[in-house]
């Protein structure tokens, strides 16, 4: 199954987010928050049905600060 991560760099970790389920993990490195989201989401779905659906959309948003 094929699913979109969003990662992010929190301080001194790289967050990896799920964006169809909410499962989040997260490595010091880039490759191990996106092998442990992976191990995360195999746990996951050991208990949860998989999402059935259309894909998320991925689109920038302006916000005034």
């Amino acid at each position: 199954m094929r699913l979109t991560s969003a990662i992010t760099r929190e301080g001194l970790w790289f967050v990896a987010r799920c964006l169809e389920v909410e499962v989040t993990s997260q490595g010091e490195t880039l490759e191990s928050a996106m092998s442990n989201l992976q191990e995360a989401l195999e746990l996951y779905f050991e208990d949860h049905d998989v999402p059935t659906g259309m894909a998320p959309i991925i689109a920038p948003v302006e916000v005034n600060v």
